[in-house]
């Protein structure tokens, strides 16, 4: 009979959770478990390799440093096929000079490939990650898609029992990528109007239920948060849970009334769900006119000010670490 296992005063449900949840562990984890079960080589394989079946691993190598400059994070060969794989743990892909140090280990193979493994959606992945660099295929699979190829049906009760753990372990990555769905991205609105729009931006949010913002440039989130706070006038006037959003890099098609100043950088752009209104006033405190911040969604809703929200919060996570 199992017992229960706890680390730091937390469940453990999976072997992999033991070694932890940073990149490199991550990165570990999948590489064993590519290393003990074919299906799951296979499967990988394929959606690599779409119409390109048979083809094998027989080699699996973590933390690879050869002659060409890098370290892989994992190294797939084969007797007709090789695969770099640059794992990221969140919103992250690898730049265009870092995936060009793999490509001449890849030159002379004939299915070849690198796979960025991260969180990021195919539509953010697409805006950032070329589809090759040096002709060599780039291939994106975000952390859910990998942890759909666990679910093998077929393969000895060892494998199937891995795999099973190794979901487990992915799954709660995922979760905790959006763990963080009480806190609130708290920003400041602007009464002026843009000289390429034809409301304010105060406008955008309450009459067309929406924002927008840069994606990861400027100190804005490379995630989308799930709740984002709107503060004016002095205070905290609304939140808003996201109910959708989507990564655009023509604001104009989306919301006409922007006007069409020129190109645009890639934005998350959120659909707003109905307001939470502060019971009573909740004014900024000492937070920068433009300052942006977070804060924890029932704090937000006690405290006095948004700074004494966002300083609770920092107190509260870091507790909890």
């Amino acid at each position: 009979m199992e017992t229960a296992l706890s680390l730091h005063g937390r469940p453990v449900a999976s072997i992999f959770e033991l070694l932890g949840t940073k990149e490199n562990d991550i990165t570990y984890s999948i590489g064993w478990a590519l290393a003990q079960c074919p299906g799951f080589r296979g499967t990988l394989m394929d959606a690599v390799f779409p119409g390109e079946p048979g083809l094998t691993i027989d080699r699996v190598a973590l933390q690879e440093r050869a002659s060409a400059p890098g370290v892989t994070d994992i190294e797939l060969t084969g007797p007709r096929a090789h695969v770099i794989v640059e794992a990221k743990r969140g919103w992250e892909v690898p730049g265009q000079e870092q995936l060009r140090l793999y490509a001449p280990r890849l030159r002379q193979d004939v299915h070849k490939a690198i796979v960025v493994m991260s969180e990021c959606t195919p539509e953010f992945a697409s805006i950032h990650l070329a589809p090759s660099i040096d002709g060599v295929p780039i291939v994106h699979l975000g952390w859910r898609e990998i942890a759909g190829f666990t679910g093998l049906k077929r393969g000895k009760p060892s494998e199937r029992h891995l795999l099973a753990q190794l979901r487990v372990y992915l799954e709660r990555i995922v979760k905790m990528q959006n763990q963080e769905s009480n806190l609130v991205y708290v920003v400041s609105l602007g009464s002026d109007r843009p000289h390429w729009s034809s409301v304010t931006w105060i406008q955008i949010v309450e009459e067309r239920s929406c924002y927008f913002h840069p994606i990861g440039t400027g100190g804005w989130p490379k995630e989308p948060p799930n709740y984002l706070g709107f503060r004016y006038d002095g205070r905290l006037q609304r939140i808003s849970h996201v109910e959708s959003w989507k990564v655009v890099t023509d604001l104009h098609s989306e919301l006409p009334d922007l006007g069409n100043p020129g190109p645009w950088e890639p934005h998350f752009l959120y659909t707003l769900g109905p307001a939470i209104v502060p019971p009573r006033p909740v004014k900024n405190g000492n937070i920068y006119p433009n300052g942006r911040v977070w804060a924890m969604l029932d704090l937000l809703l006690t405290c006095d000010t948004v700074a004494e929200a966002r300083d609770r919060t920092k107190l509260r996570r870091a507790d909890g670490d």
